[in-house]
């Protein structure tokens, strides 16, 4: 499957069932490289989600890594602080709402 895949069944897994989303109030960028290489974005807003692709103003976190870590990531497969600890991750901005996103996606696996 390809990260716009991914994402847009996140979306419709999270629009079915919003209760772990409420009460979070942020937009996470990704910046993928490789083989489904972009940036991707996710609203997170009064219980909604919303995705677009492309750079926005002032994300409140933004994660840098693989289509294939994305991946991994969104599936519980990799754990996001050692792929951190090991540079296959890198963070910008709110590091505690990149540490609550990895919880946030496992609820939805």
């Amino acid at each position: 499957m390809s990260v716009r895949e991914e994402f847009q069944n996140l979306i419709e897994k999270v629009k079915a069932n919003p209760e772990h989303i409420d009460g979070m109030e942020c937009v996470y960028q990704f910046d993928v490289s490789g083989e489904d290489e972009g940036t991707y974005v996710i609203e997170l807003s009064e219980g909604n989600i919303t995705y677009n692709e492309g750079e926005v103003d002032n994300p409140s976190c933004t994660i840098q890594l693989s289509s294939k870590n994305l991946i991994k990531l969104m599936h519980g497969n990799l754990n996001a602080t050692t792929a951190f600890m090991m540079g296959k991750l890198k963070v910008k901005g709110n590091l505690s709402l990149a540490m609550k996103l990895e919880a946030t996606l496992k609820k939805y696996q």
